[in-house]
């Protein structure tokens, strides 16, 4: 894979406080594929505003924003896209000359990887996790016919106002009795690097009583949960689902040009090293 910079490049980027080489090497294989005069960056900051700033100044094209930056950026844009305004969380920005428009492709990834896995309406869920990943997820839910749940978080303000915006139950403790036919981890537990890598979002009691396991957390992409729900048979859907698939979506908006189902899945497989 040979990328050819040249004076009218476009570079479009990640902002992340523990970035990885995912997303660098699936947009990059993309522009390769497609013939795309742009190259990715994945970026850390301690200044979001300056990094924000740098973004419009220097023309930078497009800009992935993670944890946990997906509120903090929210006055730092010009304009909401309605998926954006609605869960006020962000996790891109496109430039269009200066004006920084932002967008939440989380919530469209969750809705067409639900429909791709045929989960269907009326279940009851249980969504661990308050902020912007749980708000994009419940909110892709609710949407897809599951309106009846909790939401599970230690945040008893976040916690009851995210379960309240969209008529579901809340509760504290995770280890308490949760009966759920879809569990979703949408916290940092689990993650490669972190501090919790090795500890389960919901306990394997919990996942006995569950009919789907929703993990998405992308790296690893076989999370402690999803082992866990895998060992018992239960069907699963995947944080590196919904990174390929959010993903695609940023990278339409970035270029203009939507990759097919099969570009993205060579080019997911090849920002896992496969």
């Amino acid at each position: 894979m040979t990328l050819r910079l040249t004076k009218d490049t476009q570079l479009c980027m990640s902002l992340a406080a523990r970035p990885s080489s995912i997303g660098t090497r699936f947009h990059n294989f993309l522009y390769e594929e497609l013939g795309l005069d742009y190259v990715y960056k994945a970026f850390t900051t301690t200044d979001l505003s300056a990094a924000i700033a740098g973004v419009r100044a220097l023309g930078v094209r497009g800009c992935a924003i993670s944890m946990p930056f997906k509120e903090a950026v929210i006055p730092l844009a010009d304009a909401l896209d309605p998926s954006a305004a609605r869960l006020q969380s962000v996790n891109t920005l496109v430039n269009e000359g200066g004006r920084l428009v932002a967008y939440n492709t989380d919530y469209l990834a969750v809705r067409a990887l639900l429909a791709q896995h045929g989960v269907p309406p009326g279940l009851r869920v249980a969504v661990r996790g308050s902020g912007g990943m749980a708000r994009a997820v419940l909110a892709a839910l609710v949407d897809a016919g599951l309106r009846q749940g909790t939401v599970v978080a230690r945040n008893a303000v976040a916690g009851r106002a995210l379960a309240a915006a969209h008529g579901y139950a809340w509760q504290g403790d995770a280890q308490g009795d949760i009966a759920a036919d879809v569990l979703v981890n949408a916290t940092p537990l689990g993650m490669a690097g972190g501090a919790q890598a090795q500890a389960l979002a919901f306990t394997p009691a919990q996942v006995a009583g569950a009919t789907w396991v929703f993990d998405v957390v992308a790296l690893p992409a076989e999370t402690p949960l999803i082992a866990e729900a895998r060992r018992q048979g239960r069907p699963v859907l995947t944080g590196a689902e919904v990174i390929a698939l959010q993903a695609a979506e940023q990278f339409a908006l970035y270029t203009g040009v939507r990759p097919t189902a099969d570009q993205v899945a060579r080019a997911s497989a090849f920002s896992r090293g496969g």
